[in-house]
């Protein structure tokens, strides 16, 4: 059976992309992909908006790009290797396409989520589309297919407790910067989302 590897185009992106805006220090290369779109006229600087990003200058690619951003070595390595594990079994088993409609899905929900819970639009990162494959996973092992990408049940309950920890500001003290825990939570709903409508609806 030939694999297919999109998840490495994914990871390969990820890194160009983190290293172009120098984690974040070259905002001049790093504002084309920031979720909203800074604007001037004359000498002032205007607010960036929703209408301004989106309705009046059509730049939806902005909903997903920031899924690609990091800005820091250990955020960058440690969601690339979780695209790794997960994306590499979800292919195998799934297929391309699948993966990469719950990648794109849930990482435009993800930062559609973090955005209009923070009102931030400098964030970034594989995080949520990370939950959201993690939970499309948790959802199709459950029951019967238990065990179907060879997921220990302890990285769940990791990953989990990671969240979790998210939101105590702790892994900010552990170098990981400021988590976009709303991205993470809304991007695994939406993996459970999927989830439930692969298995439950569409027979597997």
């Amino acid at each position: 059976m030939q694999v297919n590897k999109s998840y490495i185009l994914i990871i390969f992106v990820s890194v160009v992309l983190t290293f172009l805006i120098n984690f974040g220090l070259n905002y001049s290369f790093l504002e084309h992909f920031l979720f909203l779109k800074t604007t001037s006229s004359g000498n002032e600087m205007l607010l960036p908006s929703i209408e301004t990003t989106y309705l009046v200058a059509n730049e939806w690619w902005r909903l997903i790009t920031p899924t690609f951003l990091h800005f820091s070595i250990t955020h960058l390595v440690f969601n690339c290797l979780w695209i790794y594990i997960l994306g590499s079994r979800i292919e195998l088993l799934d297929g391309r396409l699948i993966f990469l409609f719950i990648f794109f899905v849930t990482g435009i929900i993800s930062n559609v989520g973090e955005f209009m819970w923070s009102g931030a639009y400098l964030f970034g990162g594989l995080s949520g589309a990370v939950y959201g494959l993690l939970g499309y996973c948790f959802i199709i092992e459950l029951d019967n297919n238990k065990g179907r990408y060879g997921l220990p049940e302890a990285l769940y309950l990791f990953m989990f407790i990671w969240l979790l920890l998210g939101y105590t500001g702790i892994l900010k003290f552990f170098g990981f910067g400021n988590v976009a825990n709303t991205a993470h939570l809304v991007g695994m709903i939406a993996g459970f989302i999927i989830g439930f409508i692969s298995k439950y609806i569409f027979i597997r």
